[in-house]
């Protein structure tokens, strides 16, 4: 039984997180979606517990699934939560660059393995920080998020 953790600051979480939980649901016993609070990314859009919030929604149909929130470290979360491995999406070579990078650190700090998975090319373009920056234009991204953030998009329009 196999324990895999997928962090992410999921702000706000795309088809190219879904599809990397999607990928790898047969592959482990238990995904844990952990949406992290990252200091060094001060140009928020959704609080922690929405983050939370619309990454349960967006992997509801997933049996294995769960999701929570966490602030501090990836290596903290994955010991306290029981992980067994890290999962990562990886879309471009700059992506691999910075995720192996963190994968050797991540295993020289705690002996945790991080799993890369390539995304797929239809989801290769689609970052949360480009899909913050056409929302907040006016401009429709529901073709790469899920239908909660949709939603959760259109509610924050109407109330401002």
């Amino acid at each position: 039984m196999t324990k895999a953790l997928y962090p992410g600051s999921f702000d706000p979480v795309h088809l190219g997180h879904l599809d990397v939980v999607e990928a790898v649901a047969p592959l482990f016993s238990e995904i844990v979606v952990v949406a992290m609070f990252n200091p060094a990314k001060t140009d928020g859009f959704f609080e922690l517990d929405e983050r939370e919030a619309l990454l349960s929604a967006t992997f509801a149909h997933l049996s294995n699934v769960t999701t929570t929130r966490f602030s501090g470290l990836v290596v903290t979360a994955a010991a306290q939560l029981g992980a067994d491995v890290i999962v990562k999406g990886v879309r471009s070579a700059s992506d691999l660059d910075v995720e192996v990078q963190m994968a050797h650190t991540n295993k020289a700090v705690t002996g945790i393995q991080t799993v890369l998975v390539p995304s797929e090319p239809a989801h290769s373009f689609v970052s949360s920080r480009f899909i913050r920056e056409i929302s907040n234009c006016g401009e429709d991204v529901s073709s790469m998020v899920p239908t909660s953030v949709t939603e959760a998009l259109g509610r924050r329009k109407a109330n401002s």
